[in-house]
């Protein structure tokens, strides 16, 4: 078992890690092509884990994750620094990962997968309870976006990213009060979709 003394050596690195990508995520924005490069290679195999959260088969997960990394490449102009980077990229990756679903399942709606095609055939997006599950709570979410948009991003900060409450109202601009009320209300509603599937 380490000292104190190791433990704060480790957080420390992982602070200065963070502070490193932080001052990388402003130079990319205030236009450094080379920063940019930098940020997008860095941050790629987080951005994967990420959408592999959300989206349980493979080859999904690296779709959303190629947008993801499009999408800071293309809007870190709009980065303002009043939050950290990383809860900007929360968002970022939250939405690919949901865009890459809705797209993923207008597909499948027009284009029979393989099993659906060949009868006794199982489709491995289905197969694993994970992935059945991870699947539900996608639907869940796109529900609760049609009946209640605002509710979306606190729920899928909090629950999916695993933020917390503080730094959801600064990535929001809501109050504390709000975001934790919504959360409530958005999981109420989640909890509801997921009892009827």
């Amino acid at each position: 078992m380490g000292t104190p003394e190791e433990g704060q050596g480790v957080r420390k690195a992982a602070s200065n890690v963070d502070e490193n990508l932080e001052e990388l995520a402003r130079q990319a924005r205030d236009g450094d092509s080379a920063a940019l490069e930098e940020l997008l290679r860095r941050i790629q195999p987080d951005v994967l884990r990420r959408c592999s959260r959300f989206l349980p088969y493979r080859q999904d997960a690296e779709e959303a994750c190629q947008d993801a990394l499009l999408r800071v490449a293309r809007k870190i102009g709009s980065f303002k620094g009043d939050s950290r980077f990383s809860t900007w990229l929360y968002t970022v990756v939250s939405n690919s990962a949901r865009q890459t679903y809705r797209s993923m399942k207008r597909r499948s709606a027009e284009y029979p997968t393989e099993s659906e095609r060949i009868p006794n055939q199982r489709d491995p997006r289905t197969t694993s309870v994970i992935a059945g599950s991870r699947i539900d709570l996608l639907e869940a979410l796109d529900r609760l976006e049609q009946e209640y948009p605002n509710l979306v991003a606190p729920v899928v900060l909090r629950d999916l990213c695993q933020m917390d409450y503080g730094e959801i109202a600064a990535e929001l601009d809501l109050a504390l009060g709000t975001v934790k009320s919504r959360i409530h209300q958005g999981r109420k509603h989640v909890r509801k979709s997921l009892a009827v599937t």
